[in-house]
């Protein structure tokens, strides 16, 4: 009756880190409609775009890499 130990993948953790930096930016973004800023080329709303990219791309490393229950 011997358990075997799953190592988590570092690809989970990564996802995870992805994931959440990428809600952090996104909603960043999302508050800069209300404050408009002077930055050159702000009108591309780079922090929404590159937010959402990472928020699809740390989603899919999760479920990709996540951790499996049983044997």
């Amino acid at each position: 009756m011997s358990e075997q130990r799953q190592m988590l993948p570092v690809w989970f953790f990564i996802g995870l880190n992805l994931f959440m930096y990428g809600v952090i930016i996104f909603a960043s973004g999302l508050y800069e409609f209300s404050r408009p800023t002077d930055i050159v080329l702000a009108n591309l709303h780079a922090p929404v775009w590159w937010g959402g990219i990472m928020v699809v791309v740390g989603g899919v490393y999760i479920v990709k890499f996540r951790p499996r229950g049983g044997s």
